[in-house]
């Protein structure tokens, strides 16, 4: 998890000196503002950790290749956000979202310190773009997937001026 705690101290410091105005003001139609980023963040991070400790608890061993999953890292293909993890249209607060996030990375941290590094290896889920990942390659993925939204941020922000 160095990798997806690297990430989170560069998301944090980013974005933490942002107003709530700036968090929630939109550069461009139809883009999302930063606080509906972090927001999809948390939802997105909430929604790999249930589903790695639902695949831990009931799943069989099925193990899979690696995946090149730091091509998440590449943002010219843009990939539409699955339901559950689109933003509401609601206003944050930093203090709001900064909650969100370190309860949905409190929990990812829970799981894999109490899983077996053997099942996270040989349980695996299907990625809807890489196909089937090892559990160890989903908790990776969150660090990538995190790391393009950075990317996305410090664009928003450029815009913010």
């Amino acid at each position: 998890m160095d990798h997806q705690e690297q990430v989170r101290r560069q998301l944090i410091e980013s974005v933490s000196a942002l107003s709530d105005e700036q968090l929630n003001t939109r550069v461009a139609e139809g883009s999302w503002t930063i606080a509906q980023v972090l927001e999809h963040l948390y939802l997105i991070e909430t929604s790999i950790a249930a589903m790695i400790a639902q695949t831990l608890t009931h799943g069989a061993s099925q193990p899979v290749s690696e995946k090149p999953i730091h091509l998440t890292l590449d943002r010219s293909k843009k990939v539409e956000a699955p339901d559950f993890a689109r933003p509401s249209d609601r206003r944050f607060t930093w203090e709001e979202l900064e909650e969100k996030l370190r309860q949905s990375r409190q929990r990812l941290r829970h799981i894999v310190e109490q899983a077996d590094p053997a099942d996270l290896e040989a349980k695996s889920f299907p990625h809807p773009i890489f196909g089937p990942l090892s559990l160890k390659q989903w908790v990776e993925f969150v660090g990538y997937h995190e790391q393009r939204h950075l990317a996305q941020i410090e664009e928003i922000k450029a815009h913010l001026g």
